[in-house]
């Protein structure tokens, strides 16, 4: 909830100069100090007292505003979902930092994520691992977000349109999964092509009843699930629902 009156309280702000070019680097580095809070805030409930310095590293080095629409790039750095498409948002910063937080990023990682939208957690990753498979349903948003990543010389992503349900075999299996689209089941196909040792982390859940999940593959093949936090994701637009 503090997140939204936050995130409120930038919409109402930055109009304000938003004639003038806005300062990005500065608001990155605003949104840094606020995802301290916000991981204080929220420990009790996590169990993350700290978020990888990497990823905060690549949130405060990450250009935002380049993976959301023209007219709201003033608020790109507003920690609340942004729209980038009639059919999809943005995550919230938190809730990235959080997901590619439990998944324990490595820099030999290879990382598959479903749910690209415009790119911009890909493009964190691309710092953080050493490949990043990412697929999105929605043509458009496949295309820009591989032109935009291309752009950044981002170079260790691949960006394809198709249905992440089913994971991407051709490069499994992988280090970590990220799913940033709500699910009422784990999908077999992703626990197939997760590596033995690999975490998933993924909104699980019906409808409003929706827990970020961090599944744990063991080394014997068992598989280990720990709800983490209450969510609020868009449904998973593929798989069995076609």
């Amino acid at each position: 909830m503090r997140g939204l009156v936050y995130g409120l309280l930038l919409l109402v702000t930055i109009p304000a100069c938003a004639a003038d070019a806005p300062d990005f680097a500065a608001q990155r580095q605003k949104l840094v100090e606020w995802l301290a809070l916000e991981t204080a805030e929220s420990a009790s409930v996590t169990g993350v007292r700290m978020l990888d310095p990497r990823v905060v590293e690549a949130i405060g080095r990450v250009p935002r505003e380049r993976f959301v629409p023209e007219p709201i790039r003033p608020f790109a750095y507003a920690p609340v979902p942004l729209p980038v498409h009639p059919e999809q948002n943005l995550t919230a910063p938190f809730l990235t930092a959080l997901m590619l937080t439990l998944v324990e990023l490595q820099p030999d990682f290879v990382v598959f994520e479903t749910g690209t939208d415009t790119g911009y957690a890909a493009a964190l990753l691309s710092g953080l691992v050493a490949r990043v498979y990412s697929m999105e349903l929605i043509p458009e948003l496949a295309e820009q977000a591989a032109a935009t990543l291309a752009d950044l010389a981002l170079t260790n992503v691949e960006v394809r349109e198709g249905d992440g349900y089913f994971g991407w075999p051709a490069h499994a299996p992988y280090d970590a999964i990220i799913v940033k689209e709500q699910v009422d089941h784990l999908p077999p196909q992703l626990l197939a092509q997760l590596k033995p040792g690999g975490r998933m982390v993924l909104p699980l859940g019906g409808g409003t009843d929706q827990m970020l999940t961090l599944v744990e593959k063991q080394l014997d093949g068992r598989v280990l699930e720990r709800r983490v936090l209450p969510v609020r994701f868009s449904p998973l637009q593929g798989g069995e629902r076609i």
